[in-house]
């Protein structure tokens, strides 16, 4: 292992176009965070990031000494660290929760975006893509019961999900505008009009959506 600078502000070694460095991006920006945001090719990564993180992969937050490479984990900490305004609740009970609908987002969603943008024109791509948008025409429903997801406030939930979201033109997936999915596109004009989702884009991202 190479000897690594030590740095004095933070850095984050960002995929611009992945929904895992996006969702951190959301955090970082909605927190106000002063942050030097590093977009890396993920196909050609810089010798430095083999150096702080064993897997050479990103996202990739450094904080001086520490250095964390799991999305889910930095997203935590960030909201430890920098705790105005809060993205978990205060009470045991709804922070498990929080957790529990973020583990059901990676198992029932990330999963098949990651599949889809790995082989858009694979034949189980188009599967993946039919299984995805049922399962969101399914959920659509539950972004109605409240002004964020089950919540009366924006939480690192919504973190999680925004970046999804934001790529269904990317996924090729079209929701349609049927009463059953106005509650998600209300939704998703909420989301997306907050000054912190937008100030979190890539070039690449703002891209899927002009």
């Amino acid at each position: 292992m190479g000897v690594v600078t030590k740095r004095s502000s933070m850095t984050f070694f960002s995929d611009p176009s992945s929904q895992y460095s996006h969702r951190v991006r959301i955090v970082l920006a909605e927190k106000g965070v002063t942050v030097d945001i590093v977009d890396v090719d993920p196909d050609s990564p810089p010798a430095e990031l083999a150096d702080l993180n064993p897997y050479n992969a990103l996202p990739t937050l450094v904080d001086r000494d520490l250095v964390l490479y799991e999305p889910n984990i930095m997203m935590e900490y960030l909201d430890e660290r920098f705790p105005h305004p809060p993205l978990l609740p205060v009470y045991p009970v709804a922070r498990a929760n929080s957790r529990l609908m973020m583990h059901r987002i990676q198992k029932d969603w990330c999963g098949l975006v990651d599949q889809i943008l790995a082989q858009p024109s694979a034949k189980a791509s188009d599967a993946a893509r039919k299984e995805l948008r049922e399962s969101l025409l399914a959920t659509a429903p539950l972004f109605g019961e409240m002004p964020f997801f089950l919540s009366e406030e924006f939480t690192i939930v919504d973190c999680c999900i925004a970046p999804i979201l934001w790529r269904l033109p990317a996924l090729g997936i079209d929701l349609g505008d049927d009463k059953q999915v106005k509650p998600l596109l209300k939704y998703m004009d909420n989301i997306f009009s907050r000054e912190g989702f937008k100030a979190s884009l890539s070039d690449l991202e703002e891209d899927i959506r002009s």
